[in-house]
């Protein structure tokens, strides 16, 4: 009765969100919200078990909603696909019990961490590296949040996405299982949750470890007043794309429909994805881009470099990786290739 009663929101319908959603609906919730604006790409299948190959192309909020109808036609889905934002994280979490953060980037989980304490919801907390995991419940009663844990961001390419460090498949759902298990415990007040606790997850050596989490007194969050927190822009808080600079699909298409383009392109996704479909230029993986930057070094004279993913997030760490050796012209396609894709699609780039 008291999952019957109780809502959830979960933010990422991807490699933490898919177990995530799938036991919180069979569980029984009454209510389970759905954060994604992304589609489901062919690479996404070994981590993100909630969607198959029939999803692909499909967004993720769709495929993972009729899975989840299809288990449980009982809970109300909400499907949620405009990206989460300053502008509406506040309304949209502010209409559910309980929150869970199963995002791969920084500026997001201050996001959603900051919109949680200002609209006093718990948030589940959830991050997986390669084969590693770490589990917390913040902004619960006098608990810690995010930011006592994370005052200030690290460099942005010491964070890097699921997709550019790569990560052990099963490792996402034991870590979305324990958030599930978390937000169970939250809406029917069994247990002890793990407000106050940072669980870390070593699934090489099985080892599970636990610290102490003590809330920061002069936290800028969850010490001031609630209404007196301010969301505010996170990208250039956490230094997303705050060195380089973006190109937009359509001075990309200027560039590269010309008779004598200047423009060099880079396509650092894996190759996998590269098959499905590429703009042309250079290809290296962003995983290996520290070892042949010499390719790129020995290309680039006169042209500007354009560095190009599947969303945008790989190419910025790219960028800034490049721009150390002393290149100065290179930019990141800015939404990657579903930007391009949706804009050629409706003729905006033409």
């Amino acid at each position: 009765r008291a999952l019957r009663s109780s809502s959830v929101v979960v933010i990422g319908a991807g490699g933490l969100g898919s177990p995530v959603l799938l036991y919180l609906v069979a569980a029984g919730f009454g209510k389970v919200g759905i954060v994604d604006d992304d589609r489901v790409n062919l690479s996404n299948l070994q981590r993100q078990v909630i969607h198959d190959e029939s999803s692909i192309g499909q967004l993720k909020t769709d495929s993972a909603a009729a899975r989840l109808r299809a288990l449980n036609s009982d809970c109300t889905i909400v499907a949620h696909s405009d990206r989460l934002s300053t502008n509406n994280a506040v309304a949209l979490i502010e209409s559910y019990d309980i929150v869970i953060d199963g995002t791969d980037n920084l500026p997001t989980r201050y996001l959603v961490n900051d919109a949680c304490i200002r609209t006093g919801r718990p948030l589940v907390h959830g991050s997986v590296f390669r084969f590693e995991g770490q589990v917390s419940v913040f902004g619960l009663d006098d608990g810690p949040c995010y930011r006592c844990l994370f005052p200030t961001p690290p460099p942005p390419d010491l964070v890097p996405t699921c997709e550019a460090a790569g990560v052990l498949g099963v490792v996402p759902g034991i870590v979305g299982m324990y958030q599930a298990t978390e937000a169970i415990k939250i809406a029917t007040g069994l247990g002890k949750s793990l407000s106050g606790r940072l669980l870390l997850i070593d699934s090489l050596s099985n080892e599970h470890t636990q610290l102490e989490l003590i809330a920061n007194p002069n936290c800028p969050t969850c010490s001031v007043p609630k209404d007196s927190i301010v969301l505010m822009d996170y990208t250039a808080f956490c230094g997303s794309f705050g060195e380089i600079r973006l190109m937009n699909t359509k001075e990309l298409a200027d560039r590269i429909n010309v008779e004598v383009p200047t423009t060099l392109l880079l396509d650092v996704r894996e190759a996998n994805e590269r098959m499905e479909g590429h703009l042309g230029g250079i290809h290296i993986p962003l995983g290996e881009l520290r070892l042949r930057l010499n390719e790129i070094t020995e290309r680039v004279s006169n042209e500007d470099l354009v560095v190009y993913c599947r969303s945008g997030v790989r190419s910025a760490d790219a960028a800034r990786i490049i721009q150390r050796t002393g290149i100065t012209s290179v930019y990141s396609l800015d939404g990657g290739l579903l930007a391009w894709n949706a804009d050629m699609d409706s003729g905006t780039s033409k």
